[in-house]
């Protein structure tokens, strides 16, 4: 037995539909203005006009995307003239309507309701001059057909358009969270390397041996720091790419971030509150990046010597605070780094908070909620390939 595949039909689409409408509209022009020819096959000076109006009418609708509104208003006119020729009712006015369609969905709406006038008042006229076709009837259901027409073509450009927005704002926001990812990664690897450098460069003439130290933890910050690049740019792989095996940085490697800005001069003391339970996957990025954004400013900006971190784990969130004793006063208050924590902070629907202390110094604090439902991630500790590059 033989068997259709149906999911191998598909519909003509764009050109090839106009083309498609277009040719099954000129053959039932054509059967029906074969009436009028007659049991002799006499064809008249307005049969064959009226043949030729509806084989250019027709011809028109595949042009409609190259010139849409000169062939809307030809369609329109062309259409007009056929039914004032012919004495059949032909379909040829399906060609308009498709024409009006497709002008209301591209947006152009005030050439789409001109069109949709003339039609009205074209037929209008042919009802009050009693041309005995076209009556009151026709008039009031032409109407309601291109009102329909005209609200369909406008609802599939609001559908669009929606669409559209929607597909740049998602890319905007992946940009600006690839951007702060980057900027959290680069920015903290490439201050504590700057000032490692500059400490190397001091101790070069007076002790080698503590500079070449120096040196050696440099190697080691970079290859660190391309290491979370390579896995920050693996959301842009290609589909046909493995996925990174490094897992998303976490407070389970805040005694990395620790360790790194001690050996660019801070004394960093950490105080922990309550029971540290896994967190949410975001949850624990954000709070990872905070205290991270947070000593890379210690170090760049504040001139601080000493810091404290502190974390509280609750119930349904998870709070820290990252004060230093350096310049507070000095501190931009509205960079990139505090605006990036921010975004973070508020995307999770917590809030985060960034200022000058009363006795000096500059304190970040930051509340992040864990939603209703989440996924909580073990951290980089316990996977066997964080150790290393």
């Amino acid at each position: 037995m033989i068997q259709l595949d149906v999911t191998r039909f598909r519909l003509p689409a764009g050109r090839h539909a106009d083309l498609a409408l277009a040719g099954i509209v000129l053959v039932l022009c054509g059967v029906a203005e074969g009436q009028r020819l007659g049991a002799q096959w006499h064809a008249t000076t307005s049969l064959v006009v009226s043949w030729l109006l509806a084989v250019l009418v027709c011809a028109a609708l595949p042009m409609r995307r190259r010139h849409p509104v000169a062939v809307g208003w030809f369609t329109v006119l062309g259409t007009g003239a056929y039914h004032l020729l012919s004495t059949v009712d032909g379909p040829l006015v399906v060609i308009p309507i498709a024409a009006l369609y497709a002008l209301a969905a591209q947006g152009r709406i005030q050439v789409s309701i001109a069109l949709a006038a003339v039609m009205v008042i074209g037929v209008g006229a042919g009802a009050l001059a009693g041309t005995g076709d076209v009556t009151g009837t026709a008039v009031f259901m032409l109407t309601g057909w291109l009102v329909a027409v005209l609200a369909l073509g406008t609802m599939r450009h609001g559908r669009l358009a929606y669409a559209e927005e929607h597909g740049r704002l998602r890319a905007t926001q992946e940009r600006l969270r690839i951007a702060r990812e980057l900027h959290d990664v680069i920015g903290h690897t490439m201050s504590m390397i700057h000032v490692q450098a500059s400490s190397a460069l001091h101790r070069m003439p007076k002790n080698p041996a503590l500079a070449q130290e120096t040196l050696t933890v440099i190697k080691q910050s970079s290859k660190d720091g391309l290491r979370e690049l390579r896995a920050t740019l693996g959301v842009l792989r290609q589909a046909d790419e493995e996925a990174p095996t490094t897992p998303s940085p976490g407070l389970s490697r805040i005694d990395e971030l620790i360790s790194t800005a001690t050996r660019a001069g801070l004394d960093v003391r950490i105080e922990r509150h309550g029971a540290a339970a896994p967190l949410p996957a975001a949850v624990d990025l954000a709070a990872y990046r905070i205290v991270q954004e947070s000593l890379t400013n210690a170090v760049r900006h504040s001139g601080a010597r000493h810091v404290i971190v502190d974390l509280r784990h609750g119930e349904r969130e998870v709070t820290l605070s990252v004060t230093d004793d350096g310049h507070g006063a000095a501190r931009p208050p509205h960079g990139s780094g505090i605006a990036g924590m921010t975004e973070r902070a508020q995307a999770l629907g917590g809030t985060l908070s960034a200022g000058a202390g009363p006795a000096g110094g500059f304190t970040v604090r930051a509340r992040l909620p864990f939603p209703d439902h989440h996924e909580p991630i073990g951290g980089a500790a316990d996977d066997p390939h964080s150790a290393g590059g």
